[in-house]
């Protein structure tokens, strides 16, 4: 019976043992992916930026760059345009420099625990980043057109010998069409970012939930 005792024990010090090390294979399984998923957010962040870049740089050699430059300095606004890019371009940075924070934590991490409060950072990471993407557009733009919408028609209106004021109804009219077309392409920026982004964080996501289930 003693023997039977001792076969017993070790069957379950066997069984337990067995268990530890699936969960550990499991567990390092699901930081290289999500730490995988993290280091291609990095990289495309990166793309994003460059590309945006490479064609700020293209088209300030553009004779269209010349014009626009000084529409925007007849507007008024030359100057708050070109605080808003230098700004925008500062904050991108400092998103780059945090996902690449998160990759190298998820990298090093060793505890579920901690892999799971890396990918939960993550996601609020990238989900900021989008919103501030799109939120910089649509002020942006909103903007500009304004304000070159209101010049322009002033201008025609003194050159129609008119008395340069805009009104109400034609305002109203302006703000309304001005807030259909920034919803339309905010949305379709969204989509892409949606797409882009979204594929990754559902990847990133799933690493999270099999996680949550090793934790129960």
């Amino acid at each position: 019976m003693e023997g039977l005792d001792l076969l017993k024990k070790d069957w379950q010090k066997s069984t337990n043992s067995f268990t530890q090390i699936g969960e550990n294979e499991l567990s390092n399984m699901l930081k290289l992916r999500s730490s995988s998923i993290v280091k291609w957010i990095f990289f495309v962040s990166i793309c994003e930026l460059l590309l945006g870049i490479v064609l700020g740089i293209t088209l300030s050699l553009s004779k269209a760059h010349d014009e626009s430059s000084e529409l925007l300095q007849k507007w008024g606004i030359y100057e708050f345009y070109m605080a808003c890019s230098i700004v925008f371009y500062l904050v991108v940075v400092w998103f780059i420099y945090r996902f690449y924070q998160n990759y190298r934590k998820i990298s090093v991490v060793s505890s579920t625990k901690e892999l799971i409060t890396n990918i939960i950072n993550t996601r609020r990471v990238v989900k900021r980043y989008i919103a501030f993407n799109l939120i910089s557009f649509a002020v942006l733009f909103i903007v500009v057109c304004s304000f070159g919408f209101y010049h322009g028609y002033t201008t025609e209106s003194v050159m129609h010998n008119g008395n340069g004021q805009m009104p109400l109804t034609v305002m109203i009219t302006a703000i309304i069409i001005l807030i259909l077309i920034t919803a339309v392409l905010t949305l379709i920026f969204w989509l892409i970012y949606k797409l882009i982004y979204g594929i990754l964080l559902r990847r990133l996501n799933r690493s999270y939930e099999e996680l949550k289930k090793m934790e129960l």
